[in-house]
Parts: C-alpha cells; sequence; structure tokens
C-alpha cells in the first residue's frame, strides 16, 4: 500500500438519513444468530467481522484536530488519556513558587523546602498541614536533588503508613488531610516513573506499605460514600491503583463502582469510576499482565459479569459521550485473555446484538464488535455478526458516485454539488502532476486503472466503521490501500473523511495528498508501496505529494517555509528519512512532510535532469541503483548548494515555484515483424518465459554509438537482463548483467560495437507482461 500522510495535522458531514428511524424499524441490531456453515464470505471491500483475509497493507494519514491522541482504539468521545500528573492543571513553576498558590478559601500554600528534607512524623505533619490538596500540586514538578530528597522509598514508606493510619477513621472527606497524603504518593510515584535514576530504587518495602494503606482506605466505610467530598479523594487513590500496579488486587473497588453506578453520581464520582480508564487499558496489555487483573479475572470472572450488566442497566444512558459506553468497551479487551473467552463470548454476544449499531448506541456495539476482531479473530459466528457489513455499508455509506472511468467517490453524506467538486478537483490535480513530472505513461504492468475514494462523513464515523468494511486501523487521519497494482482487479482506494472542522467549507481530509500518492504509484513508483521502500524513498513519496498538494490548491506551505530557516538538515541526510526516524512522532512528522516538501522542491528546481533519472530508476524498481546515485553519485555534492537555497529562495520566494518538467514522448512500440529484433529507441510489451528459459533479443547498431541502454519492467515473475555483445546472451556467456529482483533492471553499455548485439531476458523464475526498452545515442 502507498503511503498516506501530509503534514502535521495527522488526521483525515452533514448527517445522513436519520438513525432513529432505522433503530425503530431494528434494521441495524446484528442479527443474533450465527451464519450457518459454508455461508457465502463478505463481498470484496467489506470483509466480516473476524474475517481471515489478510490484512491490507496500508500506511495512515495523520491525524486530524478531531483524531485521539492514543494510539488504542476508542470511539467514544470521553478519552482520558494517562492521568498521572495531578488532577488539575499543573504547576510549572519552580518549587519554590508555591507559595503563589492559594487554597480555594484563599488561605496561602507554605514553602516547601522544608518539606522536601523532613522526614519521619515531620515530614507527615507537614504534609496535613498544608492547607489543602492543590497546595501539594508543586511536588509533581521537582527535579534533580529535590526529588530524590523528596521521593526517596523511606520516605514513600512513612507516607504510606500515614495514610493507612489516617484512613482507619477516614470521614468521607479531607478533614482528616487525606488528601495531602494521597497527593505525596502519586506525585512520587509519577515522577519515580519519569525518572527512576534520580529518585532510585522502589521496591518490595514500599509495595507493602502502599497496600497496606490502600486496604486500610477501602475498608473505612466511608471511602464508598456517594459524594462530591469523597470523589474528591477516591479519584485520586484511585489512580495510586494504577500506579501501583495492583487492579488486580483491587478488582473489587471496580466492580464495587460497575455494580453500584446508575447515572445519578455526582460529578466528582463519576470521575472516581472514569479514573479506571487507563488502568484497565494496560491492564489488558497483551504483552504483559502488569496490574495483576488476567490473573485475578481467571481465578474470578464476576467481575465481567457485572460489568456487563453495568452497561444493560444503564442503557438509557448510552450515547457517544456517555460514560457507559467509554467504560464499557473495555469488557472487550478481556478477549485477550484466552481462558475468559468463553464466558465473555456469549455477554458479548448478548450486548452486539441487543443495540443498534447506529445511532447513540453505536460506539457500544461497534467498540465491542471491534474487539471480537482484535482479540477473537475468524470467530465472528460466535458474535452473529458474520453479516454486519452486508448489511452496514449499504446504509453508513449509500453514495456511489463515478466520475470517470479512472475515479470513482463513496460516500456517507455528499452533497451533488459536493461530488462534482471533488471530481473536478482530482481530475484537474491528474494534469497539473504531469505538468511537474512529465508523462511518460504509466510504469508497464500497471493494472491500477481506477481509484476509489471513500469519504465518511467525520472522523466519529470513519473511526467507528471503517474498520469494520475496511479491516483497517483507525487511530489516524484515513488510510491509503494501493494494494498490488500489477494484480488484475486490483482496486486502490483511499479511505477518508470530511474535514468537519471546517464547515461550512467543505473538504475532505488530506485528499489532494492522497490522490498525488496513487498518480505517483501509477507513474512513478514500480510494484506496490513496500517494494517501494526497501531503500530509503520517502524523501521522494511524501515530499511530491506535499509538493502537489499544496501547489495545486495554491495554498503557502508556511510551516515548511518556516522551517526552512533553520537549516535542520542538509540534503543528503534527507535522501535517508524512513518514517519512524526518531521516538518523537512530532520529529518525525516534520522531517517526513515538511523537509521532505523542502528535498523535492529544491532538486525539481535545481537539478531537473538529475530527478528524470532518479525517477527513470524508480519507474523500473531498480531501488539499489536508485540509492546508490544519490548516496554515491550525488552523495554530498549539492549540499552547499541546498544550503544556500534555503537561505535565499526560501527566504525571498517561499522556496520558488514548481518548475515544469520537460515534455518527453513515450517510447514507441517496435515495428519489425521480427518479435526478437529491436530497431531504434523502441519497446515490447508482453514478453515471457519459464523457468530456466529465455527470451533472446538483438539490435543493429550504426557505428559510433556512445552509449547503449536496456531497461526491462513490468509484468510478474523474475526476468534477469544479460547482454552478450556480438554473441547470443545467456546466464553463462555475457559482458554484463542485471540481476535485481523482480523485472526491473537496466544495462547501460558505454562503446558499444557496430553491427548486431545481443541481449536477452533469462527466466530466474516464470515471467510474464514484462516490457523491454533499448535506446542508443
Amino acid at each position: 500500500m502507498r503511503p498516506s500522510l501530509i503534514s502535521k495535522a495527522n488526521a483525515r458531514r452533514i448527517p445522513a438519513l436519520g438513525a432513529a428511524f432505522f433503530i425503530a424499524l431494528g434494521l441495524f441490531a446484528p442479527q443474533s444468530q450465527a451464519a450457518p456453515a459454508g455461508a457465502p464470505a463478505a463481498p470484496a471491500g467489506a470483509a466480516a467481522a473476524g474475517a481471515t483475509a489478510p490484512v491490507p497493507r496500508s500506511i495512515p494519514v495523520p491525524k486530524s484536530p478531531e483524531a485521539r491522541n492514543s494510539s488504542t482504539f476508542k470511539l467514544s468521545s470521553q478519552d482520558y488519556g494517562k492521568e498521572s500528573t495531578a488532577p488539575a492543571a499543573p504547576v510549572t513553576a519552580p518549587v519554590k513558587a508555591a507559595k503563589q498558590f492559594s487554597a480555594a478559601a484563599g488561605d496561602p500554600c507554605p514553602d516547601m523546602s522544608g518539606l522536601i528534607n523532613s522526614t519521619g512524623s515531620a515530614l507527615v505533619q507537614q504534609l496535613k498541614a498544608l492547607p489543602n490538596v492543590p497546595c501539594a500540586y508543586p511536588l509533581f514538578n521537582l527535579t534533580g536533588t529535590d526529588a530524590a530528597n523528596a521521593f526517596g522509598e523511606a520516605k514513600m514508606v512513612t507516607v504510606a503508613n500515614a495514610l493507612r493510619d489516617t484512613s482507619a477513621t477516614y470521614p468521607g472527606d479531607n478533614s482528616t488531610s487525606v488528601g495531602q497524603l494521597v497527593m505525596f504518593l502519586r506525585a512520587g510515584y509519577y515522577l519515580h516513573e519519569v525518572n527512576p535514576g534520580v529518585i532510585g530504587t522502589y521496591g518490595p518495602a514500599l509495595e507493602t506499605a502502599a497496600h497496606g494503606a490502600l486496604d486500610a482506605f477501602f475498608a473505612a466505610p466511608h471511602s464508598k460514600d456517594i459524594t462530591d467530598a469523597n470523589g474528591d479523594l477516591l479519584n485520586e487513590v484511585v489512580t495510586v491503583i494504577g500506579q501501583t500496579k495492583s487492579l488486580g488486587r483491587y478488582d473489587g473497588v471496580l466492580q464495587w463502582m460497575l455494580a453500584g453506578y446508575n447515572g445519578t453520581w455526582p460529578q466528582r464520582m463519576n470521575l472516581s469510576l472514569q479514573h479506571f480508564d487507563w488502568i484497565i487499558e494496560e491492564a489488558f496489555d497483551p504483552k504483559a499482565d502488569s496490574q495483576g487483573l488476567k490473573a485475578a479475572l481467571k481465578a474470578d470472572g464476576s467481575l465481567l459479569t457485572t460489568w456487563a450488566d453495568f452497561i444493560t442497566r444503564n442503557e438509557d444512558l448510552l450515547n457517544r459521550d456517555d460514560m457507559v459506553s467509554n467504560m464499557g468497551r473495555y469488557l472487550g479487551y478481556a478477549l485477550v485473555v484466552p481462558e475468559l473467552k468463553a464466558q465473555l463470548r456469549p455477554l458479548l454476544k448478548d450486548l452486539i446484538n441487543r443495540y443498534p449499531n447506529v445511532g447513540p448506541t453505536a460506539p457500544i456495539t461497534m467498540n465491542l464488535a471491534w474487539a471480537t476482531r482484535k482479540f477473537d479473530k475468524g470467530n465472528c459466528a460466535a458474535y452473529g455478526i458474520c453479516d454486519m457489513n452486508t448489511r452496514l455499508m449499504p446504509v453508513i455509506l449509500p453514495i456511489q458516485y463515478t466520475c470517470n472511468p479512472g475515479l470513482k467517490i463513496r460516500a456517507q453524506d455528499m452533497s451533488p454539488a459536493q461530488l462534482t467538486t471533488t471530481c473536478t478537483s482530482l481530475v484537474n490535480q491528474d494534469a497539473y502532476f504531469h505538468k511537474v513530472i512529465g508523462d511518460k505513461g504509466a510504469i508497464p504492468g500497471d493494472v491500477n486503472t481506477n481509484l476509489e475514494v471513500v469519504a465518511f462523513d467525520d472522523y466519529y464515523n470513519y473511526s467507528l466503521y471503517a474498520w469494520s468494511f475496511y479491516d483497517i486501523d483507525v487511530d489516524n487521519g484515513g488510510m491509503y490501500e494501493e494494494g498490488n497494482p500489477a494484480l488484475p482487479g486490483n482496486q486502490a482506494r483511499f479511505i477518508a473523511h470530511e474535514a468537519s472542522w471546517l464547515r461550512p467549507s467543505f473538504q475532505i481530509w488530506n485528499l489532494n495528498h492522497e490522490y498525488t500518492h496513487y498518480l505517483d504509484g501509477r507513474y512513478n513508483m514500480y510494484g506496490d508501496f513496500e517494494a517501494g521502500i526497501v531503500t530509503p524513498t520517502i524523501w521522494w513519496v511524501e515530499g511530491i505529494a506535499e509538493n502537489i498538494s499544496y501547489g495545486y490548491r495554491n495554498v503557502r506551505n508556511a510551516d515548511a517555509i518556516a522551517e526552512a530557516a533553520k537549516k535542520t538538515y542538509k540534503l543528503s541526510e534527507l535522501f535517508d528519512t524512513v518514517y519512524d526516524q526518531t521516538g518523537d512522532p512530532d520529529v518525525n512528522s516534520n522531517r517526513v512532510y515538511r523537509w521532505g516538501w523542502l528535498a523535492v522542491r529544491y532538486m525539481l528546481q535545481a537539478h531537473p535532469a538529475d530527478m528524470q533519472t532518479l525517477l527513470a530508476k524508480y519507474r523500473t524498481g531498480d531501488w539499489n541503483g536508485a540509492r546508490a546515485f544519490l548516496k554515491q553519485t550525488i552523495g554530498t555534492g549539492y549540499d552547499a548548494g541546498f544550503d544556500t537555497w534555503l537561505t535565499t529562495t526560501c527566504a525571498t520566494n517561499d522556496c520558488g515555484p514548481l518548475p515544469e518538467a520537460p515534455v518527453t514522448p513515450a517510447i514507441p512500440l517496435c515495428t519489425i515483424a521480427d518479435p526478437r529484433q529491436f530497431d531504434k529507441n523502441c519497446r515490447r510489451d508482453n514478453l515471457a518465459a519459464t523457468t530456466g528459459n529465455y527470451s533472446y533479443h538483438f539490435l543493429y547498431l550504426p557505428a559510433g554509438v556512445k552509449q547503449l541502454t536496456v531497461t526491462s519492467s513490468g509484468g510478474t515473475g523474475n526476468a534477469d537482463l544479460y547482454y552478450g555483445g556480438s554473441n547470443w546472451a545467456t546466464t553463462a556467456n555475457y559482458q554484463a548483467k542485471s540481476t535485481n529482483a523482480g523485472n526491473g533492471e537496466t544495462l547501460t553499455i558505454a562503446d558499444p560495437p557496430a553491427g548486431w548485439v545481443y541481449f536477452s531476458l533469462a527466466a530466474a523464475q516464470d515471467f510474464s507482461g514484462v516490457s523491454v526498452t533499448a535506446q542508443y545515442n
């Protein structure tokens, strides 16, 4: 699959028929009966939930402003990130500035230098003397020696023991300063996780003390008061459960909350339940059981039944913004534990089939359905959802519109004017692309003759349904699937959503960038996307997509132009760009898109002949040859020119315009009747041979030829190219050879002899549909 990203805005409608009508008819509640044995598979492009078809090779589009920050699949809009700092906005001022913090009633917060260096009972007394919980927030900002002095294990044990003792008389509010003790522990665990080398090690002594404190707190009767006052403290204690990796030990607390919740809880108690969010997500990590929850559930699965009852008991609250949907979706994550599947399957089947998978209940049904595909793949029949896509897709994506034979749109809700405008934009962009790149025709053997653009109404609907219809990840702004461009019937597809935050203006997120990937793959890059990145080509792939997208829309790339002044990279470094260059996604995105835009723009302006040479190698799949050309022939030779260009052209002329490519006529077919013979500067198509055999060819050269170039490309199998000079060319008798994987081969012969010369395609594997060109000057 060819990539689908664009500069940082990593993500990519007008409501369709009212969902209430269909809900009333029950059209979207998945059938409760399993598909019979031998039932036909879902149609192409709508893989049934749990289907065993291979996952498409796709590259995600960067997220939009609406996309979630978490890489985990979440649909309900209450997505709470891992909350490991203070509950309010963290204080970024130094600790000495703590005097500036005030309690809600206006009481000043004391200086913390004494608390940092105190130990034993003096430390506990100073914590309890803090006027309120917010006065402890600066503890989260300690660094270096202050952090080490404040949060060594012995002091954490002291405070944990104090929390244990104080919890015995916990009155359900903070009148006994329980909150200040809890916040100290929270800050210590947080800083230890951020920089354990500074804090030192935490061992069994602290684990024992922390569990004693938590045991005592939850044993206190008032810890279960359904009040805001208790919720203020309870939500922080729940966070400590996560920090101590103890959810398995305290799964009963979660079970109590799920069993008791009824939608009437005050806000701060709601937050206590919400704070289980990131803990549960970590607890069901497929690679570990760091929270101990998996082991606890295997010993006693009653929590799962309580969890399912929590959803059905509060079904009137189900909607995309409700905590019931948000917490309910995690029930499906328990499928990651094989021993729990037998218990979970009927529970999940009931929930998925109980509620419509459109409208307010869609987040719970589609999230749970997603979990079955993720963690119980191939068992859609166990959940009664094998036909879900067959019923859903025509309603969620009812609009099918053909722009021309090479371009069609499938949409959730687009007006006739929006459809027409989108088609016009893409058709005109095709011409603009060739104006910049040139037009040597499609790569031989590339049968990606048409593109389908799928447009969901917004990111919410994209994330809700696209995974099911197209078997893709949705923690992104869209997905471009190139497929295998040599496979007849292959459907290239860009799955996207409307940029709803730009309304009333209409725009499909990253449309022009992604369409460039389709054009680039068809006319410049041999094979599929994976073939094209065996060596670093991302600087070109994403750089040209950015240049065409911005240039065609006549939009100034202000972010890239601003980057030019920083001179962060040399051109020779940018030739090495890959998607995951560093561990920082922002740095990666900046280099891939903004600096890719700069590198490609410079090369097209300053070195167009080199770009034509490079693209000729890309077109034949000569990835190693292209790499050698960039790193050896060009090497660092253009670094100084690039540096000057960044300083001058980018500073004074917005990096200058995109130049037009020289018009190069396509190489014609050979006209001589003998299919083996070539005349000057022509090609032959659809060549084939079986393994171990040859497709033999020859050419008459006049005297004075300086260079002969023979290239092969396209088709299937593996054909190697051999040149024999004045003799027939075989694998045992040759003067030059090109033996890359696949059929992209190139031979350049300097000063060949006059008269008949011979070359051949040798079948390392059966090959067919291969094109060969012979050119000389």
